[in-house]
């Protein structure tokens, strides 16, 4: 690259050689907001708001360990010399404000006013809030996480007024980059916050929680009121250009708004006065109106966008498939121009980096060499040839020749020139020296792109020309959707099956090809859904078990109603077996099958209730000889009869209740019934004329009772088929019912049958739904509260739960880990 030996006046002054932070060059682009709204604002408000809520749980669980901590300091600091502490009390209270207000003068002296003002409106409302606390929320709610704040009495204030303010204003003005000033403020709050827990009247958690407060409310008004805009303009941007030898003579912005976008960076076409000399398809000598050089401006305040998403994933997938969260600027630039290098010194096309440089303290840019063409996704698909995606798939080839990983195979960082060739861009999230996991997940970023233009037999047919079916083969595994990127997760809900498409093409071209998915998350949302699921259930069931008197429970339980409740536990088992049997045409052992319903108890403390049941007994009938469809098929059928009946029981049972008994007309009366049913019906209704919803749904309905139709035709021409399956159907309800009932009635309790029907039916529909295992939670709050509404005690209906689990859930674990065990080692599951 050739220096310019001169220097191009600016338009409208003359450019001082060696600042460059301004020039004449023209830019066209878009008006620049006065303020705007940080990203990293919102975060921070967040951050401070969940610490402060921490703090407070914190010291309201060890109130003797924050007491104890402060009496360690007071007589830590007694010992110190008084003429010491008196300065450093005279310094605090005359330099925590003194500072502040000489930073403010010094920003109104650089005609910064708007952030001051902004860092004064902090300062208010802080001193407001604090204010407020003291004075009305205290005195009116004595005690508790407040008194543990308070050291010495009621008397002294838990946040205090004269530090929040300034810590609020200090947020809020931003002294980043001026560490004097930074140095100066806290140390003057630092001792302000020492003199106060030398003199006892402020606690180290009080402390904490006015610092956390302030700068809760610091970032809060920041994100609020927006901050000002730190963004170079573009004149800025040219004047680091021509630091870097290159001589623009006007530019014009690319994107289509400020900030971006979604690109996370700014981008300028620039045309030069003089082009440096170079060699390449890149640096023929420019038409009339193109530009020479696209320049990439990164912001400093859009590198934590999308910080929330990124961490996310950071935690729930494996560590090989993540980059970075977050990435300062210069890191940033530091990747992208590194990547730039790697990709053009493997010899794939892509375009020059021709410079990087700083914009000031809150940008940076990198300039390369314009190339003219169009993204992937612009691209007509007509125009999207078998040559156009050898040529895509040849460059590939070199950057996994490079252990390169782009990571961000997109249609926008495939380029189509003009020349009809393919160039890869937007290297913004690559990675040298890739593992082998992170070069297979490109493979299949690249594949769901592709395949997304051209169809999948398109886009396997010339990535198996260009890198070999056992390349392809290794994909298969990856090809899920929690590998790919969010753009195209998003796009491939209008193309549901497109991966399987893709994997099937795979395996016409590579047979034994293993197709089994690799374990790319470390947890799924679901398993968090559980936990807080079960916390939830552990909060509502735990008080009520700790109430009661186990030992006054056991000494006064009827032990006959326990046995006969213990017998109608295991006589449901019998009857899922009878379920199960009377639904599939082909002939199963009744004992083997009555063992597959003990394992499968064993399954449901690993899985959801609707789940487990279905699992396992599809597994059973498939290594019992019947076929995977049929399998699948019976056990579809049979939950479809259940569920069936157990509406129409709920239904008739409902309406039973309001009339055979008038003890228990608060639980279920006709009209209440009716209610009940118009209401769910409304929700169901409304639900469905959404069409996500609508979609899940059905889906969920198709995978679930595909093929059912057909095996119920073959039930039914089988009457004594048909008898045991809704005998086992109808067996199973009441067999659950009866244990219900000698559970309460081994406690003293007493419930027209009626409503015993009416409360199992409820509580198990209420199960199912459930994602707990076992519908731990949802089925002992439902019957708990069930059975208190229809006439019993609180104490007997908890103690009858807590038997009725007892003996449906917890005992029957190891029983049915020892069949689950057998039934493998028969091979029968």
């Amino acid at each position: 690259m050739t220096r310019p030996t001169g220097v191009t006046p600016a338009r409208g002054g003359t450019r001082r050689p060696g600042r460059g932070t301004a020039t004449g060059v023209p830019v066209d682009e878009p008006a620049r907001p006065d303020r705007i709204r940080r990203p990293v604002d919102a975060i921070r408000f967040a951050a401070s708001c969940a610490l402060l809520v921490a703090v407070m749980l914190l010291v309201s669980i060890a109130q003797q360990t924050t007491h104890g901590l402060q009496t360690d300091i007071a007589e830590g600091t007694a010992h110190a010399p008084r003429l010491l502490l008196s300065l450093a009390t005279l310094a605090s209270s005359f330099g925590v404000l003194a500072v502040p207000v000489a930073f403010a003068f010094e920003r109104l002296f650089h005609k910064d006013g708007t952030r001051v003002a902004i860092a004064l409106l902090a300062a208010a409302i802080a001193f407001l809030i604090t204010i407020g606390l003291d004075d009305l929320v205290v005195p009116s709610a004595p005690g508790g996480v407040l008194d543990s704040l308070i050291w010495g009495g009621t008397a002294t204030a838990p946040v205090h007024t004269d530090i929040a303010p300034v810590i609020a204003f200090v947020t809020a003005v931003g002294m980043a980059g001026r560490f004097r000033w930074q140095a100066a403020t806290w140390t003057m709050i630092g001792l302000a916050a020492l003199t106060g827990l030398t003199a006892s009247y402020a606690s180290v958690a009080a402390l904490a929680a006015t610092y956390l407060l302030g700068r809760a409310i610091g970032h809060g008004t920041l994100y609020a009121v927006g901050t000002p805009n730190p963004r170079p303009p573009g004149t800025a941007v040219m004047g680091a250009l021509e630091r870097l030898g290159l001589r623009p003579e006007r530019a014009a912005r690319l994107d289509a708004e400020e900030g971006g976008g979604t690109e996370e960076a700014r981008r300028y076409g620039v045309v030069l006065a003089d082009r440096p000399a170079g060699d390449g398809p890149a640096r023929v000598p420019p038409r009339r109106g193109e530009w020479h050089l696209d320049v990439r401006v990164l912001d400093r305040d859009q590198q934590t966008a999308g910080v929330l998403y990124r961490v996310w994933r950071l935690l729930r997938l494996r560590g090989t498939m993540t980059g970075r969260a977050l990435r300062s600027l210069r890191r940033s630039l530091e990747q992208e121009s590194l990547m730039a290098y790697a990709v053009d010194a493997a010899g794939v096309r892509t375009p020059r980096l021709a410079g990087t440089s700083e914009v000031g303290t809150e940008a940076a840019l990198l300039a390369y060499e314009f190339v003219p063409g169009r993204r992937l996704g612009d691209v007509p698909r007509e125009e999207v040839t078998d040559g156009l995606l050898t040529d895509v798939w040849r460059q590939f080839r070199r950057l996994q020749a490079g252990r390169l990983a782009h990571r961000r195979l997109e249609d926008g960082a495939v380029l189509v020139g003009d020349d009809g060739r393919a160039y890869v861009t937007d290297l913004r999230s690559g990675e040298t020296a890739a593992g082998d996991l992170a070069l297979r997940l490109d493979l299949a970023q690249l594949l769901t792109t592709l395949a997304l233009r051209a169809g999948p037999e398109r886009a396997v047919r010339t990535a198996a020309d260009v890198l070999g079916e056992e390349a392809l083969a290794a994909t298969v595994p990856l090809l899920q959707r929690v590998a790919l990127s969010r753009a195209t997760r998003t796009t491939l809900r209008q193309h549901k099956d497109l991966l399987t498409r893709i994997r099937e093409q795979i395996v016409r071209l590579e047979p034994e090809t293993e197709a089994a998915p690799v374990r790319l998350e470390r947890f799924r949302p679901r398993t968090i859904f559980s936990i807080v699921a079960l916390s939830i259930a552990a909060y509502i069931v735990i008080p009520q078990v700790g109430s009661l008197d186990i030992g006054l429970l056991v000494s006064t339980a009827t032990w006959w109603w326990v046995a006969v409740a213990l017998g109608a536990a295991m006589l449901t088992y019998l009857a899922a077996a009878l379920m199960l049997m009377g639904f599939v045409p082909e002939r199963l052992p009744l004992w083997r099958t009555v063992l597959a319903q003990v394992a499968a108890s064993f399954v449901k403390l690993v899985a959801p209730a609707a789940v487990g049941g279905v699992a396992v007994n599809t597994r059973y009938l498939q290594r019992s000889g019947v076929r995977p469809g049929p399998a699948v098929a019976s056990v579809g059928a049979s939950q479809l009869v259940g569920m069936v009946t157990h509406i129409l029981l709920l239904v008739l049972f409902g309406f039973l209740t309001g009339s055979a008994n008038k003890a228990t007309q608060d639980l279920a009366p006709s009209r209440t019934v009716v209610i009940a049913v118009l209401a769910l019906g409304l929700v169901a209704g409304l639900a469905v004329t959404v069409p996500k919803v609508r979609r899940v749904a059905a889906s969920r309905m198709r995978s679930m009772f595909s093929g059912v139709v057909p095996r119920l035709v073959d039930v039914l021409q089988s009457p004594r088929k048909l008898a045991t399956g809704m005998g086992g159907t109808l067996l199973l309800t009441v067999a659950f019912v009866l244990c219900l009932d000698a559970s309460i009635r081994a406690f003293g309790g007493s419930l027209h049958w009626t409503s015993v029907v009416v409360v199992f039916l409820t509580a198990n529909a209420l199960g199912s739904a459930a994602p707990t295992p076992g519908g731990l939670g949802a089925v002992e709050g439902a019957l708990t509260l069930a059975l208190t509404i229809s006439g019993l005690t609180a104490e007997t209906a908890t103690s009858a739960v807590l038997l009725y689990r007892l003996l449906t859930l917890w005992l029957p674990v190891l029983p049915g880990w020892a069949a689950f065990a057998y039934l493998q080692r028969k091979e029968a599951l």
